[in-house]
């Protein structure tokens, strides 16, 4: 199985496939008390490197097999030398199988084990072993209690598998989950830990595969793809005497009046992002703001959908809907645009457009780029839907439009019509302001221009983008989309070289 520079393996699986994953493993010839025997000692061994003068744990076990993980750290710690306490929120006796010997072995090894208790005191490293990936709903008592009294102690604490509360295939918190320091997950890597929530529940991830080579069932892919530097999509270097006209020519559609910067940063991307030529259709009154900031952008007035048609003609790719607004002005110009035969980028605006009817979509390769809320609108239910499953939802958006969707957000996706996902786990909190989108039009836009295919300019494109916002980000609050720009430049190059 591929892994990245950061040793975790490229491909991310449901719950569900993990769980089938772990019985081909016990059907090849592992016993499941071995694999748990695996689990609990990957999981120590992560432990003591990262607090190893702690010397105390206390393990909070539930019922499942997570809590049998639970009792066998805590007996390898015990055998350590550590002060030991295993505190058991699920009633031991309900315990059954794998998870009732682990319990077994650890009563025989003298570990302590205390009954629940509000009032029980937390010291140590806490080992959160309460619930594991089959949690589908909100946590009830006492485990809620259990989790809100971790959160609350200010103690490290490291979660088996996966912080109990976040849901395994959406990165969702039911209700209430853990927020662990170090978390360390077996078998497959699961889709939530990187969606959502799952970043900041999850903290620090480790990966053990239990030294398993069994594959999933024939047939069974992997959910999704992580998105990788070196797996990705590059452009080809350039000849000596290439010229522009060769490069690609991008079209940018927006800028309503008041929104003019939108249209602005992504004709500017798409001209840093290596686009021969980039067009700007917009207001009359920003042309002049736009020529002098970035001369080289070929900025128009447009008033009416003839004269779009007519920049339209020349363009090979449109970039639709940055600051195009949802008025009379937006829905002539991109009335007649779908319908033409040349990749397409859709964003913003163009994207509400098409959620109320206003629009038809694309007959052709296109990319649409909706937040939550705008694949909400278009797939017809509540933004909180869409977060509830965000990979369902960019794969159910992808087959209704025929695009490649890239959906936007913590852990961004990009889905295929034929069921193909691939997410991007880079970026940065300072991205979390406006004319991050449009940057990202524009870049797609100028990767289409240069002959990538829609869901090759996606990877390339999201990648890079989030990547520019990972490096300026260590400066902290107050990163302006422009800024961007720049650094995607000299990330391009350093993927793409530009000459051999």
């Amino acid at each position: 199985m591929p892994a990245s520079p950061d040793r975790l393996p490229l491909a991310l699986y449901r719950a569900a496939q993990v769980r089938a994953l772990d019985a081909r493993l016990i059907a090849a010839g592992t016993p499941g008390f071995e694999l748990m025997q695996r689990a609990a000692q990957a999981a120590w061994r992560a432990l003591r490197r990262r607090w190893p003068q702690a010397g105390e744990l206390c393990v909070l076990a539930g019922r499942g097999n997570n809590a049998g993980d639970g009792y066998l750290i805590a007996l390898l710690a015990q055998r350590a030398g550590w002060r030991v306490r295993v505190l058991a929120v699920g009633d031991p006796a309900q315990l059954v199988g794998d998870a009732a010997r682990a319990h077994a072995e650890a009563r025989a090894g003298r570990v302590r084990i205390e009954p629940w208790s509000e009032c029980a005191p937390l010291s140590g490293v806490l080992v959160d072993a309460l619930l594991g990936t089959g949690l589908s709903g909100p946590v009830r008592e006492p485990f809620a209690q259990a989790i809100r009294l971790i959160n609350a102690s200010g103690l490290p604490v490291l979660a088996v598998d996966i912080p109990s509360g976040l849901c395994a295939d959406s990165g969702r918190v039911l209700g209430e989950a853990v927020r662990a320091e170090l978390t360390v997950t077996f078998v497959g890597l699961k889709l939530g830990l990187f969606s959502l929530d799952g970043p900041d529940r999850c903290g620090a991830l480790r990966f053990a595969d239990l030294q398993g080579a069994a594959p999933l069932p024939a047939g069974e892919p992997p959910a999704a793809w992580r998105l990788a530097g070196e797996r990705l999509p590059t452009l080809a270097a350039r000849p000596r005497n290439v010229h522009k006209g060769q490069l690609g020519h991008a079209l940018v559609v927006g800028g309503d009046t008041g929104f003019g910067g939108a249209a602005l940063l992504a004709a500017e991307s798409a001209l840093r992002g290596g686009a021969g030529l980039v067009s700007l259709a917009t207001r009359e009154e920003h042309v002049a703001a736009a020529l002098a900031r970035r001369p080289e952008v070929m900025a128009r007035g447009v008033r009416s959908a003839n004269q779009i048609q007519e920049l339209a003609a020349t363009a090979d790719v449109l970039v639709l809907g940055p600051g195009c607004g949802q008025g009379a002005w937006a829905r002539s110009l991109l009335g007649g645009l779908g319908a033409l035969d040349k990749p397409q980028v859709w964003d913003a605006d163009a994207l509400n457009l098409l959620a109320a009817g206003a629009l038809a979509a694309p007959r052709g390769r296109w990319l649409a780029t909706p937040h939550p809320g705008e694949a909400a609108r278009l797939l017809g239910c509540s933004t909180a839907e869409v977060q509830a499953d965000r990979a369902a939802a960019a794969l159910e958006l992808a087959r209704c439009l025929n695009a490649v969707v890239v959906l936007k957000g913590l852990g961004s996706l990009i889905a295929s019509p034929d069921g193909t996902l691939h997410l991007c786990d880079h970026g940065h909190p300072a991205m979390a302001g406006a004319g991050l989108g449009d940057v990202l039009a524009g870049l797609l836009g100028a990767l289409l221009a240069q002959g990538l295919e829609p869901e090759a300019a996606a990877r390339l494109g999201v990648w890079l983008h989030a990547r520019a916002g990972e490096r300026l980000g260590g400066a902290g609050r107050g990163l302006a989309a422009a800024d961007l720009i720049e650094d995607i430049r000299h990330l391009l190059e350093e993927h793409s070289p530009c000459l051999n």
